[in-house]
């Protein structure tokens, strides 16, 4: 039997991914159904601008990254599996990921009542715990030394740590006459509306946003590698208005709660809460937004 050492690979972490989204609910759930704008910090030594020399002729890119918000791979998770597994005397060492390997999932794009493997989803409870993304390359960009890619299209979240990065490559990598199973086509939007109020309130926070850093311009936010990256993960501006409308209309609640009116939800972007509830047939109506800081 094989030992754990020849079943496992570690791989480096190269950087991280910097978004308006610290939670999974809300986040889209295929890469390129929302061309939200965000950016991946490279750790050194991976972020010496030598790596990226180019990358820039490339369009779009692969990303490797980990789910790193799983409860199978928090550490209390881990500790307790490893004290269960001590009493255990076994030549192969039982990992975490092995104990609670899921062979099954429900897709929420089959209702979530319907099981199918997992090699058959793009779940993320993976026995890899890794995500295989394409996003499109808005530029490379480099601060300090250090250098950022600004990407579109990403279905990771903030805080996402990044494994690989490849260029995605159209004559092989796009294969038009494939066949795509259960999800044959882009999944349809609902409406979104927002009442006068919560559009006011979104001007507001923008607004008092706008002002706070004009009082601390020489505060440490404006240096130029953090400024890039406050500006995608914190700072709201008008044009976020429209990518909240089009996450909440990807409808992220679970598939078992599609039919619930007048329950409010709860989505978090940068610095605010948006709330949300279902008012009718596929419509869905913005309620309140509120500034977190």
């Amino acid at each position: 039997m094989l030992g754990h050492s020849e079943t496992s690979h570690v791989a480096p972490i190269i950087g991280y991914h910097r978004a308006p989204l610290s939670q999974k609910f809300g986040a889209p759930r295929q890469p390129n159904l929302v061309a939200l704008i965000s950016v991946i910090e490279m750790l050194a030594p991976y972020d010496t601008p030598a790596a990226f020399v180019g990358l820039e002729g490339f369009s779009h890119i692969w990303i490797s990254w980990q789910f790193h918000h799983n409860y199978l791979y928090k550490a209390n998770s881990i500790n307790k599996l490893s004290q269960s597994n001590q009493s255990k005397k076994k030549e192969h060492t039982t990992t975490a990921n092995e104990a609670t390997f899921r062979p099954q999932v429900r897709p929420p794009r089959l209702g979530g009542n319907r099981k199918i493997g997992v090699f058959a989803s793009r779940s993320m409870y993976r026995p890899s715990g890794l995500g295989l993304s394409v996003v499109k390359l808005e530029r490379v960009e480099v601060a300090e030394g250090r250098v950022l890619l600004m990407i579109s299209g990403a279905d990771m979240i903030d805080g996402t740590p990044i494994i690989d990065i490849k260029p995605y490559v159209a004559y092989s990598d796009a294969l038009i006459s494939a066949d795509s199973g259960f999800a044959a086509s882009v999944p349809t939007l609902l409406t979104v509306t927002m009442t006068v109020q919560v559009r006011d309130q979104f001007v507001k926070i923008i607004s008092d946003g706008q002002d706070y850093r004009d009082r601390n311009k020489t505060s440490d936010k404006n240096s130029s590698l953090t400024a890039i990256i406050y500006t995608y993960q914190t700072q709201l501006i008008e044009a976020d208005i429209d990518y909240i409308n089009t996450l909440i209309a990807q409808d992220p609640r679970p598939a078992y709660r599609r039919e619930e009116l007048n329950k409010p939800f709860v989505m978090r972007y940068k610095n605010v809460d948006v709330s949300f509830q279902m008012i009718g047939e596929r419509q869905l109506q913005i309620t309140n937004v509120s500034n977190i800081n």
